[in-house]
């Protein structure tokens, strides 16, 4: 692997892989919408790292310049790991406002499966690639997380759980990442106040346990959980609700 699409580049988590794939040897393209800090984090890579990197200044919400990047993975040069990082939360519960809560779907679900689907292509042939989906622990306990948001990043675990069912005999590793709460500007953007927040990770903390889970090829990698055997368990009991899924009438319990 030598390149690597990261989306969301400018700041928190997008920012830390930056420089820890850079520090591995990796050249980049970096994604986001804020150009004086791609380019000032793009010239430090470089002169840290000696790789190449490669700026791309996009609003992955406006339908137009997203093209930029499907083309530039689709048809540009090889991209080895793509990063779907790029997200935004939306406060106030499901009443909140209607626009931004469509570029909070566009965002969060939309971008990272066309850029998945724009890639993939390209990792089949070559027999190898990467994706490295950034979810939340939201996907697993959406009762505590009001609105939309945390239905996009059970959509983005799905979504990488499937892609993986798909692509794995293809070469192709999927990595879905759940971070619990992490101290990025996503707070401040969504117009809340972290310093309230209860456990928060720091985000090198985050990206450096989430390197290790891509290491090991990991599936879903879950950095603040303590112990893997609850992770286990809940497969295991996953497998055992699937388990009925094939029964052709319903269960006695819905026959009484």
């Amino acid at each position: 692997m030598t390149t690597a699409l990261i989306t969301g580049a400018s700041s928190g988590i997008g920012t830390v892989y930056a420089r820890r794939l850079a520090a591995r040897g990796h050249d980049l393209v970096l994604v986001a919408r804020d150009a004086a800090r791609l380019e000032a984090l793009a010239a430090e890579l470089r002169q840290a790292h000696d790789v190449g990197v490669e700026v791309l200044v996009v609003d992955l919400t406006d339908a137009t310049a997203f093209e930029t990047v499907y083309a530039r993975l689709g048809e540009g040069a090889p991209v080895d790991i793509l990063v779907n990082n790029a997200g935004m939360a939306v406060l106030g519960g499901f009443g909140a406002d209607r626009t931004k809560v469509a570029s909070m779907l566009n965002l969060n679900m939309l971008a990272p499966t066309f850029l998945a689907h724009a890639v993939l292509p390209g990792m089949v042939a070559r027999g190898g690639g990467a994706i490295v989906n950034i979810a939340s622990v939201l996907a697993l306990l959406p009762e505590y997380g009001p609105g939309a948001y945390a239905a996009t990043k059970s959509y983005l675990m799905t979504l990488s759980q499937s892609l993986h069912a798909e692509y794995a005999g293809n070469g192709i590793y999927i990595q879905a990442v759940l971070p619990a709460a992490t101290r990025t500007e996503i707070y401040d953007r969504a117009g809340g106040d972290i310093s309230g927040v209860p456990g928060v990770m720091e985000v090198d903390h985050l990206v450096d346990a989430a390197l290790i889970g891509f290491d090991r090829k990991e599936l879903v990698t879950i950095p603040p959980v303590p112990d893997v055997a609850a992770w286990d368990a809940f497969e295991q009991a996953r497998g055992a609700l699937a388990a009925g899924f094939t029964n052709a009438e319903p269960a006695a319990r819905y026959r009484t």
